[in-house]
């Protein structure tokens, strides 16, 4: 069936309101809309589904939802009736429609006799994960779109270990979708599901149970007490779901100066106060770097809508610097490593866990002390993956996992990107720097001095519409036909290709085999020390190009920096 046809089969429908009908009547003579809207499904990968609100099959809405969570349920229908028992907890943050998107799966999912464990509110995605593990269920479904634009909204899905949904069981709901009608589903009365025990709420008591387990990750809380009279900072939730959650962890740490963004304290899909509201952005944070100065504090954290990546900001003289996750991950590591060591918390056989595009910073930090470090491809669910195996095998401890992204995973009881334990660690750590005399831009310049210096930076290169999927494909097949041997003027000196672990050495043509294989990834590491890395994002129209630098000098890397990203920006030609 063309796009076309899809069209008018929603327009005719009769399970869409008048409402629903006039928003599609309304593209009627705008081609590329209809076809933006009806050229295909959104695709359901292990991170689910995400896209811009609005009526169509390529759109997030209640259809497209309940579709999903159908094709879910027969993936866990299909598990046997113990697995259908332990049932599926359902969570959401604050962007418009997340609470009736949640409503919605949870009613299919009740239809199909599947318990549901429903939040009353919304909640951080970590304490989703957490949720997921504490009650025993089969599986977990988190209507948020993280850090994306207001426009969006999305559809995570997580298995019986709190990570997201292992590629198989992702690519059977994929198939059931494919093979199924978008309007063929049905729900359950929501207030019957309720009434009937067939939809049971979590509230307070697991926000106890999941702060208590947040508060085990304190390492020393005497560093905070040594300064909680005069340390100030600030918190900003960006309109989201961190509001409550984190300052109230703070406060059990002892911090007695948390001064929150008050127009950002305010819960709102819309985000009235930011373009986007992403800890990456440092423009967003002016409201907070407005009260830091007024009230005098030195430091600046950002939890993004869904809680799970958080952002820094650090007074450094009169100015406030933006410090990158990558940054941020390694002053926390080194952190962690010396808190647990001075505390006697290091547990044998310590390790820590990054991503293949976090900057090798991280590595040095971790031999240096003695710590092994592993890589895993781009997304927590590898980074679990490799923790759960790692201490199934008692083959290492994993103190922290983080990727340059804004994301760290501290402890064991979640398995995703965790902005609540992650905040209570780098408050700690800040609080501690403080007792020094340091600021944390004061200690990441001496960890410079200590471990060398890095620069690193992520290339967007976006790529908007059916054009950019095209477009985007092209790029990775044209670099694999022709391998670059050469660029900016620098040679390159192996070519990696995640997707079948091969090796090239391009001097000696010799090919080798990584541990690592699966995905549609390239890296570059070239004759300098720098490694570049080319990856089509997994939720989003763009490919990502990541530079990953280091040097005698910060002026050396920052040059290399600067080097590379010319030639990231030529790829979009």
């Amino acid at each position: 069936m063309s796009y076309q046809d899809t069209y008018q089969s929603w327009r005719n429908s009769p399970v869409l309101s008048q409402e629903e009908k006039a928003e599609l009547a309304a593209i009627q003579n705008d081609e590329k809309e209809i076809e933006s809207r009806f050229f295909e499904q959104l695709s359901f990968g292990t991170a689910g589904l995400r896209g811009t609100m609005g009526m169509g099959l390529y759109r997030m809405n209640v259809y497209t939802v309940r579709h999903a969570t159908q094709a879910f349920a027969q993936v866990i229908l299909a598990e046997g009736p113990e697995a259908v028992a332990r049932g599926v907890a359902v969570c959401y943050d604050c962007r418009n429609n997340s609470a009736l998107f949640a409503q919605e799966a949870a009613k299919v999912m009740s239809c199909n006799g599947i318990p549901v464990r429903l939040f009353d509110a919304l909640r951080p995605t970590p304490e989703l994960s957490f949720a997921i593990r504490e009650y025993g269920c089969i599986a977990g479904i988190n209507i948020t779109a993280s850090h994306n634009p207001k426009e969006y909204n999305g559809y995570k899905v997580y298995w019986s270990d709190g990570a997201q949904l292992p590629p198989a069981h992702a690519d059977e709901v994929a198939k059931i979708m494919r093979e199924s009608d978008v309007f063929s589903v049905t729900a359950m009365d929501y207030d019957q599901a309720v009434a009937e025990g067939k939809i049971t709420l979590m509230g307070a008591e697991t926000d106890e149970k999941f702060l208590a387990n947040v508060m085990e990750q304190v390492n020393d809380q005497a560093a905070v007490a040594a300064v909680a009279d005069t340390f100030k900072m600030v918190y900003t939730p960006f309109h989201g779901t961190g509001y409550k959650l984190i300052p109230e962890a703070l406060k059990r740490l002892g911090m007695k100066h948390v001064i929150c963004v008050p127009e950002q304290m305010v819960i709102d899909g819309n985000f009235p106060t930011v373009a986007s509201p992403n800890p990456e952005n440092p423009e967003g944070f002016y409201l907070a770097v407005d009260l830091a100065n007024k009230e005098g504090a030195d430091f600046i954290l950002g939890s993004d809508p869904d809680a799970d990546r958080v952002g820094l900001m650090v007074r450094a003289g009169d100015e406030f610097k933006v410090l990158t996750g990558n940054q941020t991950g390694v002053l926390l590591l080194d952190y962690l490593i010396g808190a647990k060591q001075r505390t006697g918390k290091m547990p044998a056989n310590p390790v820590a866990l990054k991503t293949i595009v976090t900057t090798e910073m991280a590595r040095k930090v971790a031999e240096v002390n003695g710590l092994q470090c592993f890589d895993t491809f781009t997304g927590f669910k590898f980074l679990a993956q490799k923790k759960d195996q790692l201490e199934a095998d008692r083959e290492g401890n994993v103190i922290m996992s983080y990727e340059e992204s804004y994301g760290y995973m501290l402890g064991s009881f979640v398995r995703d990107k965790d902005a609540v334990t992650a905040a209570v660690a780098m408050t700690e750590m800040a609080a501690y720097y403080a007792g020094q005399g340091m600021t944390l831009y004061d200690a990441l310049l001496a960890l410079y001095e200590k471990y060398g210096f890095y620069a690193e930076r992520t290339m967007n290169l976006v790529m908007p519409g059916l054009d950019g999927l095209k477009k985007m494909a092209e790029l990775m097949a044209g670099l694999r036909a022709e391998p670059p041997v050469e660029i900016a003027g620098v040679a390159v000196k192996e070519q990696k290709d995640y997707k079948d672990g091969s090796v090239v050495c391009v001097e000696s043509g010799e090919k080798s085999q990584m541990e690592l294989s699966g995905s549609n990834v390239l890296r570059y590491e070239m004759a300098d020390g720098t490694s570049l890395i080319v990856r089509p994002s997994g939720t989003e129209p763009k490919v990502k190009v990541y530079i990953l630098a280091n040097g005698t000098t910060r002026e050396e890397c920052d040059a290399k920096v600067e080097q590379y990203a010319a030639w990231a920006e030529s790829l979009k030609s």
